[in-house]
């Protein structure tokens, strides 16, 4: 089931990104957050955008959640999305289930511009996003230092509704009716 992140949620999502953090260069961060910080950003988050997660039989999965891309006004509907999971919850098809949810979601928030960040290579993630109707936008080569090596990222695009207009002013998620959420959510109910 896919529903929205709480802050009990905050040390579950934390445990599934710590090994990306200690461990890849997927995430550009050095040092696993503190539980306390990590909810603080949980929080910043959802005052305005969708943080899901997949849960089964009291179980967290993975979770997917969206921020605002860059902070000038003109950028405001523009979105950079993340999903993370836990290990044996990769390659059965998670991901794309999350990210589906969060994009209809952003959706209805007006979001007309989604943005994925990837390190590369990484073939699961770019087929992905790839799957998903996301176009390579370019690569910034040498991005980041991480694990002693210097690491390439690739900024992948979809671009939703009708651009050729003025866009809508933003909803926040919290403006969308709970019928409106459930059908993002659970589009086969």
């Amino acid at each position: 089931m896919i529903r929205f992140a709480t802050a009990a949620d905050a040390a579950s999502l934390l445990s599934i990104y710590a090994p990306y953090v200690e461990k890849t260069a997927v995430t550009f961060e050095y040092e696993t957050p503190s539980v306390a910080e990590f909810s603080s950003r949980m929080e910043e988050i959802t005052s305005f955008y969708p943080y899901l997660v997949w849960e089964q039989d009291g179980r967290i999965g993975g979770y997917a959640y969206a921020h605002r891309h860059m902070a000038r006004a003109a950028y405001q509907w523009g979105a950079e999305l993340s999903v993370y999971l836990s290990p044996d919850m990769t390659g059965h098809g998670l991901g794309p289930t999350l990210y589906t949810a969060l994009i209809r979601l952003l959706t209805l928030q007006h979001i007309r511009n989604f943005y994925a960040c990837i390190t590369v290579p990484n073939a699961p993630s770019q087929q992905m996003h790839t799957a998903l109707g996301f176009a390579l936008a370019g690569v910034w080569p040498n991005a980041g230092y991480k694990l002693g090596q210097w690491h390439d990222v690739a900024w992948y695009i979809k671009t939703a509704g009708d651009v050729s207009n003025a866009p809508l002013p933003l909803l926040s998620v919290h403006d969308l009716s709970p019928a409106e959420i459930n059908r993002c959510l659970h589009p086969q109910a």
